[in-house]
C-alpha cells in the first residue's frame, strides 16, 4: 500500500532533500514507523519520547486534520496523500 507523504522543508534534510516520498502503512502510526525505517531520525522530529505526535506537528490525510479523525490510529489506504505540517509561531510586536 503506497502512501504519498509531503515532507516540510525543515525535515527534507532527513529525506535526501525530497519534498515528497512514498511509504507504506495501514495507519498514521504505521506510516511514521515506515518513514523512520526509510529515513532514520525523522520520527524523533515528529513524535515525542512517548511516541505521540508532537503538539506543534499537524498531520493531514487527504486534507483532513487527523486530530479530528482518529489521530495516530487514522486508517490509510493505497493512494492516500499525507501532509506533515509544522506549526508556525511568531508575529510582529
Amino acid at each position: 500500500m503506497a502512501i504519498k507523504v509531503r515532507i516540510p522543508a525543515p525535515l527534507q534534510k532527513l529525506t535526501q532533500e525530497k519534498a515528497e516520498v512514498e511509504v507504506r502503512g495501514k495507519s498514521v502510526k504505521e506510516l511514521i514507523e515506515d518513514l523512520e525505517k526509510n529515513f532514520p531520525g525523522i520520527k524523533d522530529r515528529i513524535c515525542d519520547d512517548t511516541g505521540k505526535i508532537r503538539k506543534f506537528i499537524n498531520i493531514y490525510v487527504n486534507e483532513e486534520d487527523i486530530r479530528f479523525l482518529q489521530q495516530e490510529a487514522t486508517a490509510l489506504k493505497d493512494g492516500d496523500e499525507v501532509s506533515i505540517i509544522p506549526a508556525i509561531a511568531g508575529g510582529v510586536k
